[in-house]
């Protein structure tokens, strides 16, 4: 669901550039309660691996947030432009991720939409096996893990906290995107901070395997039946390491 257009915008007595988040207020409760979500979220947190909220701006029909420019790829389009994602690279992904998670989570933070992925899955594992991939392309969401600049040591940031929240005890409204959560919010249980560890794990698998952990064949139009198929699986568990796409994986990293 789309909540917001982004923009680069340019600060015109500087010519800094940065990201800006618009919301329209006649969008809906849902929209406004995302944007006020946002940037009380984004007021809270300061952290290296989080992309900084810079100011906000609110008229009489629109929320404007500014954030920090991340100039670099998203984890996703980086795979493709490597052609392979080594466990070393994912080892570095998920170190700072789960820094950055950690934090949130000592101020009672869950993020709620941790995830990798976007248009283009298709290609990944041609480049990274000569099998052919498992696609659904389409419905794959653009990702909230980029890469804060273009060099090869930058840092990874998480953005995107439209649905994120206070844990202001156990939470009961599931949300997020179906290949990433976790079997309590599936099971439509009270839920808290341990579902981004869980996003996390499967975020990891992706990016050692090439694979979601939890997947389903679906028709574009068939999303419904798709979803309550996946949810089957990821309460019961039912994934693998399966041939060939962890056969160059390390233990370890199983």
């Amino acid at each position: 669901e789309e909540f917001c257009e982004i923009f680069r915008a340019k600060e015109k007595t500087t010519g800094k550039l940065y990201t800006c988040k618009k919301f329209l207020k006649r969008d809906g409760r849902k929209v406004r309660k995302a944007a006020k979500n946002e940037i009380i979220i984004l007021k809270m947190v300061k952290h290296p691996n989080i992309l900084q909220l810079v100011d906000v701006y609110i008229t009489r029909k629109e929320y404007f947030i500014f954030l920090e420019l991340a100039t670099g790829r998203e984890v996703f389009d980086w795979i493709l432009d490597q052609g392979y994602y080594s466990e070393r690279d994912t080892s570095n992904v998920i170190r700072q991720v789960l820094e950055a998670v950690a934090y949130l989570h000592s101020l009672k933070i869950v993020h709620r939409n941790l995830k990798v992925g976007g248009r283009g899955w298709e290609h990944l594992w041609v480049l990274m096996c000569p099998l052919p991939w498992r696609s659904r392309p389409l419905y794959w969401q653009l990702e909230n893990l980029v890469y804060y600049n273009r060099l090869k040591n930058s840092k990874i940031v998480i953005s995107d906290f439209h649905l994120a929240k206070l844990e202001n005890g156990l939470i009961k409204e599931p949300c997020g995107t179906p290949e990433y959560l976790a079997p309590e919010v599936v099971g439509r249980q009270r839920y808290g901070r341990p579902v981004d560890c869980w996003a996390i794990g499967v975020i990891m698998y992706i990016l050692l395997s090439g694979n979601p952990p939890f997947y389903e064949e679906a028709d574009e139009d068939d999303y419904e039946n798709h979803d309550k198929n996946l949810f089957r699986k990821i309460l019961a568990g039912d994934y693998e390491f399966d041939p060939p796409y962890w056969d160059d994986i390390s233990q370890a990293g199983e």
